[in-house]
Parts: C-alpha cells; structure tokens; sequence
C-alpha cells in the first residue's frame, strides 16, 4: 500500500496542474508560458496537461468526492488569475481538501484495487506451481 504523499504525488497533483492549468487558459485568458512560469515546469507541459496526456484522471472523475475537489481546484484557479495567489500555497490547501473531503482515501482504495487487479493478472514472482 502507497503512503498518503505518495498518492497525492502520483494520482492528484497531475490533476491539480491539468485542471488548473485549463481553468487558468481558458476561463482566465492566461497563456501557456504565463502558467508553466508559475508551475515551475515547461511550456511543453502545459501543453501536455491541456490535451490531458498528463493528469488522465478518468477513473478518479467518478468518484464521491470529485466534484467538490473539482470546485475547489475551480477557486484556486480564481485566485492564482485573480488574487496573485501563490500556486505553491495553493496546493497545500487543496491537499488539505483531498484529506478532508475523503478523495484521498477513495484513490488509495481505487489504486489499491487495481494493484492487487494487477498482480493477479501478471501472476506472482513466488507461484511455486510453475
């Protein structure tokens, strides 16, 4: 099983930086560069999560909690556009938000699932019968 910061890292911050990243160019007219900037990635990969080949969340966008993380993520896209907001200080509180609103243990539940899925399909290293 994945320690908390681990989940966050691999499932939600990808989430974080696509949803934002669009809310910030579309809805807030920012640009691509204006956005990577304040992420503290590359251009390329704005571009990336826009055309969601980075931060595919399919499975986690039907889950319980997503739609209020979704309108949290929403208001911090407001206030990085708005308010000069420090992304950094954002996703801090959004990670408070994926703890409190149970999204985090509904991942770590779904990813632990699909593990165990995976294991199963890919056969174990210690099957004696073969």
């Amino acid at each position: 099983m994945r320690i908390s910061c681990e989940v966050i890292v691999w499932y939600i911050l990808p989430i974080i930086r696509r949803e934002i990243a669009s809310e910030l160019v579309n809805t807030h007219g920012m640009s691509q560069a204006e956005v990577a900037r304040r992420f503290g990635v590359t251009d390329a990969a704005i571009s990336q999560y826009l055309k969601k080949k980075r931060g595919d969340s399919e499975s986690i966008e039907h889950l319980r909690s997503y739609p209020v993380f979704l309108e949290e993520m929403k208001k911090s896209a407001y206030a990085i556009a708005k308010e000069n907001a420090d992304f950094d200080l954002e996703l801090c509180r959004l990670c408070a938000v994926v703890r409190s609103t149970g999204l985090l243990r509904e991942v770590s539940m779904l990813q632990m699932k699909q593990d165990v899925n995976d294991c199963f399909n890919m056969g174990s290293p210690f099957d004696l019968n073969e």
